[in-house]
């Protein structure tokens, strides 16, 4: 029987893969943590204060400006994302001094990424029940004090749910900065998977990722369930 694997070929293939391979999981986990971690930090308050300043909210704010902020929101989760990096290239070169590389594709996988967090957010607090936030007013809590310890302590298991999401989204991102010399498991798929029609690095490549997305929900999902009050 014909083993594949005595095959010069393929054989250069997997050296090829093995060689590249634990950089190349590095990049891509490290851009998307990197980019979750700066696209939490917009996205989180943002999101609160799509909930606490929407009329009847924790702290309304004037209609003009929650409006203005929508559809900033929405004008940037409109572009689809292939556009965006391109646009923010600029961005990064001003930023970083160069847009080439892991870094590089750093500002654009946020500027992508926050206007979504700030959605999952917002979708998150809102599933908390209005009596709630009434009864903590009625006991005298602050603004402060029921935005920390209402809203985002009772909304806690959604927001690891839109977490995992936002985590698995952004590592889908990552794949596609790799065809433009990003580094990462895209970076590995498109210039020897693609471009010299290198097979099984390719298949490995999308396994690995499928992997990874895997495990963050898994991770994700337990977390949430042992936070969720209704489950213990």
């Amino acid at each position: 029987m014909l083993n594949p694997f005595n095959n010069p070929e393929v054989q250069e293939q997997l050296s090829v893969l093995f060689s590249n391979l634990a950089g190349d999981i590095w990049a891509t986990l490290y851009s998307t943590v990197l980019a979750t971690i700066f696209a939490y930090i917009i996205g989180l308050p943002l999101g609160i204060l799509l909930v606490t300043g929407e009329k009847g909210g924790v702290r309304p704010l004037p209609g003009a400006l929650m409006k203005v902020l929508n559809f900033v929101i929405n004008i940037l989760r409109s572009v689809p994302f292939l556009i965006l990096m391109i646009m923010a290239i600029p961005l990064s070169r001003l930023i970083l001094g160069t847009s080439v590389g892991t870094n590089a594709m750093i500002p654009p996988l946020v500027i992508a990424a926050f206007p979504f967090v700030a959605r999952m957010v917002e979708q998150s607090l809102e599933e908390i029940d209005r009596g709630t936030v009434e009864a903590a007013r009625c006991m005298g809590a602050t603004n402060w004090q029921i935005i920390t310890r209402v809203l985002l302590v009772e909304s806690v298991p959604s927001l690891l749910r839109g977490l995992s999401i936002s985590l698995i989204t952004i590592l889908g991102y990552t794949a596609i900065t790799g065809s433009v010399g990003a580094g990462g498991l895209g970076n590995l798929a498109f210039r020897f998977g693609y471009q010299r029609y290198q097979k099984p690095v390719m298949y490995a490549t999308v396994l690995l990722l499928i992997l990874l997305v895997c495990v963050i929900q898994i991770i994700f999902d337990l977390a949430a369930r042992k936070a969720d009050k209704r489950t213990r």
